[in-house]
Formats: structure tokens, sequence, C-alpha cells
């Protein structure tokens, strides 16, 4: 008689899906010979305006000494560049370059057909999107009074 699997919590599964989607992602990724951390990081500063470090490691979920290094590595590769914010000169604001706009570009699309995929297998994603957005609301917030707000 084989043993029976326990069931997996919540937090067990969101973790399970977040491994598979990042694996996934990263094996599309890689064909532009891009890391998903890079991915990240060219996401957030394909706005155009300009970001401080902080908005950029909070939006990549990297550790800042982390993401110093990536940064320095993606800037000598001609990604990124840094420069003086005009209305605060002690705040550097990091943009993407010409190639990192390109790469971005690519694996946009890339990534955007994999996932229009993955969402006819899915069916309706707005409902999980809309759960997912609502959870990541909820644990921002104190749950009980002896249960601190995760952020």
């Amino acid at each position: 008689m084989m043993p029976t699997e326990p069931a997996r919590d919540l937090a067990h599964q969101l973790s399970h899906a977040e491994r598979l989607l990042s694996a996934w992602m990263s094996a599309l990724l890689e064909t532009e010979q891009c890391t998903l951390e890079e991915w990240r990081v060219l996401k957030i500063l394909s706005d155009g305006q300009g970001h401080i470090m902080t908005e950029i490691a909070e939006f990549a979920m990297l550790p800042a000494p982390t993401l110093t290094k990536l940064m320095d590595r993606m800037v000598s590769a001609g990604l990124v560049y840094r420069r003086a914010d005009d209305r605060d000169r002690r705040r550097v604001l990091a943009y993407l370059a010409e190639h990192g706009r390109a790469l971005y570009e690519r694996a946009a699309a890339l990534l955007a057909g994999a996932e229009a995929e993955l969402a006819a297998r899915l069916g309706d994603t707005a409902d999980l999107t809309r759960w997912l957005t609502r959870l990541a609301d909820v644990l921002a917030t104190p749950l009980a009074a002896d249960c601190p707000a995760i952020v």
C-alpha cells in the first residue's frame, strides 16, 4: 500500500505554483539570455520613468545587495544605465538603455504569447488575478491583534 501524500496547505500550494511558474518563465527567458531577476528589473524600468534602487528591489523581490550586483552586471552588459535625479542630485535613478529596451520588448512578446497560451489552458485568469491581488492586500494588513501584517 502506497503512503498517501499529506494535504497541501494554501502556502504550500502557492509556493509550489510559484516555483513551477518561475521555472517555466526562466526557461522561456533563457532563449533571450535573460534571467527572471533581470526580467523583473527590465519590466519596472520599461515605463521610462527612472526608478531608485529601493523601488527596483521591492518590485524584483531582491535584497538590496543582490540587486546592486545584478544592476552592476546589467550596466556592464549595456542593458541599463544610472543617472543622478535632476530634481535631487543625491538620488540615483536607473533607466533602460537601448539594448535593454530591445531585450525587454523581445522578452515581453515572448512571455505575452506564452501567458496567453497558459490563460487559454486555465480558462479565465481574471478570477485568479483578482483572488491573488486580494490575498496580497489582506496579508498586507493585520489579520488579528496577534498576527502582524506582512509587507
